[in-house]
């Protein structure tokens, strides 16, 4: 079948199809038992579908997938018992992106688009002091002062911090203690490397849905080993990528093909310690940004990981072995076998124990969008190479791909910080210029020929000015300037306007 990927075999071959793979998904498994290699079999099918893939290298071995698989006699067996016959090494149109700018092109936000939600997260703010962090970014986004970076969040809270008895009137309590809160948690998170990751020019989404000269889909990596060393910022990173194709994709229904599937490896660290607004946001991103192309394939050791309201989402599902050694473990293959649907030719919850590496307990979505019922497979052996790449190699693929020079190099551009440093010494932000020049008596004022009567004709047309360039100035320094915000925070319709590519 040319629109779906085989995932593996059974009594029957077990495909994802294609048109089904915007309903979600779930691959579990213990460490060790194949889960990875499932993932990468998920990737490449999807690629060679034309479908655009971005997945999280979080032990740096998915890599490979950017070189072609060396001869393996055992993936060569496998092929054969499944009867893959066009089974042959072969190599995915790869993209490396990495946060940390060290092993891919810089992928980057600006602090306005990732929103107070999910920044508060990272900041691990109460609630407290997500108020406060809440009326920064309202008075920023009000004032029409653009949050790109850190140093522009440091100065608009310094900013608010020092005229707090104003903006208290307004929009409630800004403490001292809680703005001091925040300072400290944007002093740690610098030196956790978020500097590098806020700022711009800012990742554009249509970059993760190109396809190559063949029409393959690209398979994005997201170099996440040494990321994993701060999970809260791989997972919030995660989610507001997620938040973003959420808001800025138009809607377009069903398709016969997803615009992305997006794979989001060790989910737990979504969801751990994740506040209870955050976790209802999450529920209803993933619920309707299906109707945006995409599809979300989490991937955890454990079903359990994922909220049940999450979890009843995701209707393809992949279950590899689970070990059951303690009296909680047996409660967890337990919660497990009750997840797939069952006709009763397979014991689900004594098989989960029993799986071998590369084997796995699988129940897809069929064309109607209903489960399948659960078989044990064997899964379909991966094309491409197993493991890392050398340096050499991974820079190569950066370095010739075509966004690398657009992304490479950062943007300072005038912002919150400069604007703020420019009315702190008496230079103003531009916003009383038309007062200036078009004040009484001032060098901008309507010229006249000394005239009476040349007065009195251009009284009437110097006044309609004032008023139209006084709504004008409200208009541009407020309610035109004032960002709209979306379910997680993030900014609606797209970035403030930036550099094109050469």
């Amino acid at each position: 079948m040319s629109d779906s990927v085989l995932i593996g075999k059974g009594k029957l071959e077990l495909r994802l199809l294609a048109r089904m793979a915007n309903r979600h998904g779930l691959v579990a498994g213990a460490t060790g038992t194949g889960k990875t290699v499932t993932l990468r079999v998920m990737a490449e099918g999807l690629s060679a579908l034309g479908v655009p893939v971005f997945l999280s290298d979080v032990k740096g071995d998915l890599a490979g997938m950017a070189q072609a698989g060396e001869a393996n006699p055992k993936f060569a067996a496998r092929a054969k018992e499944m009867g893959i016959a066009d089974y042959a090494p072969a190599a995915s149109p790869v993209v490396f992106w990495d946060v940390l700018a060290e092993q891919g092109i810089p992928i980057r936000a600006t602090i306005s688009d990732m929103g107070p939600l999910l920044l508060g997260r990272l900041l691990n703010l109460n609630e407290t002091q997500n108020g406060v962090l809440n009326i920064v970014f309202k008075v920023a986004d009000q004032q029409g002062l653009l949050l790109l970076d850190l140093k522009d969040l440091t100065a608009m809270l310094q900013h608010v911090g020092q005229n707090a008895k104003e903006y208290s009137t307004g929009y409630g309590n800004v403490s001292p203690a809680s703005v001091g809160a925040i300072q400290r948690g944007l002093l740690a998170l610098s030196e956790q490397g978020a500097d590098k990751f806020f700022g711009e020019p800012m990742l554009t989404i249509e970059d993760l849905l190109a396809r190559d000269a063949q029409g393959r889909g690209v398979v994005n990596i997201l170099a996440a080993d040494k990321l994993m060393s701060t999970p809260k910022v791989y997972a919030t990173f995660l989610l507001w990528l997620l938040a973003d194709l959420y808001e800025k994709l138009p809607e377009v229904g069903d398709m016969d093909k997803p615009k992305l599937v997006f794979f989001f490896d060790e989910a737990h660290l979504l969801f751990d310690e994740a506040p209870k607004v955050v976790l209802e946001k999450v529920e209803q991103v993933v619920r309707l940004i299906r109707s945006k192309g995409v599809g979300v394939f989490f991937a955890s050791q454990n079903p359990l990981d994922i909220p049940e309201t999450v979890l009843g989402q995701l209707g393809n599902r992949v279950q590899h072995a689970l070990r059951s050694f303690t009296p909680k473990d047996q409660k967890a293959v337990r919660a497990a076998a009750q997840t797939f649907r069952n006709d009763g030719s397979v014991d689900v919850e004594q098989a989960i124990g029993q799986l071998a590496v590369g084997e796995a307990l699988c129940s897809l979505l069929d064309e109607t969008g209903s489960p399948m019922p659960v078989e044990v497979a064997k899964v379909a052996p991966p094309r491409s190479r197993l493991g890392a790449i050398a340096d050499g190699e991974r820079q190569k693929i950066v370095h010739a791909s075509p966004l690398y020079g657009h992304y490479a190099q950062s943007i300072d551009r005038e912002s919150a910080y400069e604007m703020l440093k420019a009315r702190a010494s008496g230079g103003g932000d531009g916003s009383d210029s038309a007062d200036k020049a078009g004040g009484k008596g001032g060098k901008g004022s309507a010229k006249s020929d000394g005239g009476e009567h040349d007065e009195k004709k251009h009284s009437w047309w110097t006044g309609v000015s004032e008023v139209l360039a006084s709504a004008g100035k409200v208009m541009n320094s407020r309610v035109g300037a004032e960002i709209i915000r979306g379910v997680l925070g993030s900014r609606v319709g797209g970035s403030p306007p930036r550099r094109r590519r050469s």
